[in-house]
């Protein structure tokens, strides 16, 4: 038996795969308690009986967008302890014309770190890794002093060009640890020993939250799946959806800060490969976001880095995701100018929509939905909530707009799908794909209620819902394999002398790589991918994911690196120089340990008709005078039929809403695939 667990804002979803059946579990979040859903969840999954958890969660991003965050201290070379507060000096598009803008995060608005607990030791390193200023031993114990007295929980080293030679940072952690005594410490020369300081120094103070946060997390989670009387393998999920055992995982937790939304890009790869589908994009809505990714050629789009918020980097390989606040929470509210507007604002799980009847005074996407009639308020979360549409209806009423009631139900849908569009649109425009060659895949609770009515907006070639699309995150934790990954800078030109150099590299990452595992798998076990990121000489920024041959590197398999970089620097710029130098940068390994997959079984075939709906309703509000639209159970469906919107396809934890015009065929894995008519 698998489990996979995603941990979302509103509801913690849980699957179970057990001799090819999947079962879903759905349970309200905690956010005061994150622990607790989960371990509800495993309880009523069987967790005792299972081999396997694997599990993503969203409650370190959750700590440093609210700055919920303990005390920590950051140490840096003397005269840059601004680092965390200049970044990379970069302003989005919106606020280049904004003389009173300013960053989510720093000494104007929410530091991560306040500027008295960033100090600076003398000391300093060159870039070739020889020491300008030895390490001043006596000024750190004084700084340290300062620290203690500020009862810090955790510290963060980055020293300038610390990625070249860890000498001093290694002496300082040892200096923390006599004066501080055991608290978390990160050094950035083992965190992420990569150039650009900026990026390094982020990721460092990251990953010593997350080190703080997640750990007594993982203690509990530990304790309670003990107590569950699970014992087989706990796995968290990193920002690729890639699997890393828990231990291990808590070594670097900076790389499991953003698992959630990956999750469901590599469970819609996984999935749309068995269905002939390989260019992609996935939409995942849930209660209060909705999470956008692409999927090209059969892959996820993946970066080397990741921003948290604005500016605010990790340097961790993740799934690319744009997220946007709509959601099934997200709150319809009146602006000063009299518009309508749908989120960025949720209800979340408590107090909720006004349906939850928890308290909400507000409306939100699911009272539009439930007094349009899509969503049934019997059977919604597979009947763990009733919910009451005399409490939506209030809540709209109560909104301060001269618009009738009608109007107020109707631009809440229209705005909230439009909202959908616009984000699915950037990704598009962004990465210069044709959306008509791309299918919309459509999960998450509220997922295909919404997507449906964006697919002409967008103009894509169809909108695919999956089997158990209200959990399909989770099931890209079973979707996925173990991967642990090594990385290093070193500034080398490509040429036939590099290869040494460039051998050392490789060699050393694999030997740390193999080492680790020695207890648990045999070496045969490991297959190491390895790739670089590289540049023309000269240029600032990286091509990355060049692909890098196995083996000893010796010349010609440098002249083969540089081949590789002209082809993919080719198909990501258009053109390519090959008679200019290619300098490598950052190379990089990742060991790859095969693990079971969830497999969809196949359902029983139909005859190819249009079915006749088990019901039909009045869809309000959408059109001047309600419309007559069939209700069907998706449980009942089989391959090959076909239904007709306007319709309503119910299941246990979703519901999908097709528009007039529109036909669902179910496809042999049960699978929706929606077209125009």
């Amino acid at each position: 038996m698998m489990i996979g667990v995603d941990v979302g804002g509103t509801f913690t979803d849980v699957v179970v795969i057990d001799e090819g059946a999947i079962t879903p579990v759905k349970v309200s979040t905690d956010v005061h308690n994150t622990h607790l859903a989960v371990l509800q969840g495993a309880e009523e999954a069987g967790a005792g009986a299972a081999s396997v958890f694997n599990h993503a969660s969203t409650h370190g991003l959750n700590a440093v967008i609210t700055r919920k965050l303990p005390k920590i201290a950051f140490l840096t070379t003397f005269g840059h302890r601004d680092i965390l507060d200049i970044g990379s000096n970069y302003r989005p598009l919106t606020a280049l014309t904004d003389a009173s803008w300013r960053r989510p995060f720093g000494d104007a608005s929410r530091p991560l770190v306040p500027r008295y607990l960033r100090r600076g030791i003398k000391e300093r390193m060159k870039a070739d890794g020889e020491a300008l200023i030895p390490f001043d031993e006596e000024q750190a114990r004084g700084q340290l002093a300062v620290l203690k007295r500020c009862g810090v929980e955790g510290v963060a080293i980055c020293l300038i060009n610390a990625y070249v030679n860890a000498e001093h940072e290694q002496r300082l952690r040892d200096l923390v640890r006599e004066e501080l005594g055991d608290v978390p410490v990160s050094i950035s020369s083992e965190t992420s020993p990569l150039a650009k300081e900026w990026a390094r120094a982020s990721t460092t103070t990251i990953d010593v939250f997350m080190k703080l946060i997640y750990g007594e997390y993982t203690d509990k989670l530990h304790e309670g799946l003990r107590g569950l009387g699970f014992t087989g393998s706990f796995n968290y999920a990193n920002c690729a959806a890639q699997l890393i055992r828990a231990d291990i995982a808590m070594e670097q937790p900076f790389e499991i800060v953003f698992a959630g939304p990956a999750a469901g890009t590599v469970a819609s790869a996984h999935f749309c490969r068995l269905i002939n589908r390989q260019e992609l994009l996935c939409a995942d809505i849930g209660g209060t976001s909705c999470d956008i990714s692409m999927v090209s050629g059969g892959k996820p789009y993946v970066n080397t880095t990741f921003l948290l918020e604005h500016d605010l980097i990790v340097n961790a390989l993740s799934n690319e995701v744009e997220s946007i606040g709509a959601g099934g929470g997200s709150l319809v509210t009146i602006s000063p100018q009299g518009e309508v507007l749908v989120g960025p604002g949720s209800a979340g799980a408590d107090p909720g929509p006004a349906c939850y009847g928890k308290g909400g005074t507000q409306p939100a996407s699911t009272d539009t939905l439930v007094m349009m009639g899509v969503i049934d308020p019997t059977t919604f979360a597979g009947g763990r909530l009733s919910l009451d549409p005399t409490l939506s209806a209030k809540a709209f009423e109560d909104l301060d707009t001269p618009l009738s009631l009608d109007q107020r139900v109707r631009y809440a849908f229209n705005i909230g799908v439009n909202n959908v569009a616009e984000g699915i649109n950037n990704i598009a425009i962004k990465h210069g794909i044709d959306p008509r060659d791309y299918s919309l895949v459509a999960f998450g609770a509220a997922g295909p209620m919404l997507l449906p009515a964006c697919m002409d907006l967008v103009h894509a070639r169809e909108v695919i819902v999956p089997p158990h699309p209200g959990l399909f995150s989770a099931l890209g934790l079973v979707s996925t394999d173990q991967v642990y990954g090594e990385s290093r800078s070193s500034y080398l030109m490509l040429d036939g002398s590099a290869a040494p150099s460039v051998d050392k590299v490789y060699r050393e990452m694999e030997d740390e790589l193999r080492a680790r595992f020695t207890d648990v798998h045999a070496a045969g076990e490991l297959t190491f991918v390895r790739s670089m990121d590289a540049r023309l000489a000269g240029q600032t920024w990286e091509t990355p994911f060049v692909k890098v041959p196995s083996g000893e590197i010796t010349a010609e398999k440098i002249d083969e690196m540089i081949e590789n970089f002209h082809q993919v620097y080719q198909a990501r710029a258009g053109n390519r120089f090959d008679g200019l130098p290619v300098q490598g940068v950052t190379y990089r390994v990742e060991a790859v340990i095969s693990a079971e997959k969830v497999d969809y079984p196949k359902i029983e075939s139909g005859d190819g008709r249009i079915l006749e709906p088990d019901s039909t309703f009045q869809l309000m509000y959408l059109h001047d005078e309600p419309i007559q639209a069939g209700r069907y159970n998706r449980e009942s469906l089989r391959a090959g039929d076909r239904i007709e919107g306007p319709a309503v396809i119910h299941e246990a934890l979703s519901t999908t809403f097709m528009l007039a015009g529109q036909v669902a065929e179910v496809g042999e894995y049960g699978e929706l695939r929606i077209t125009r008519a």
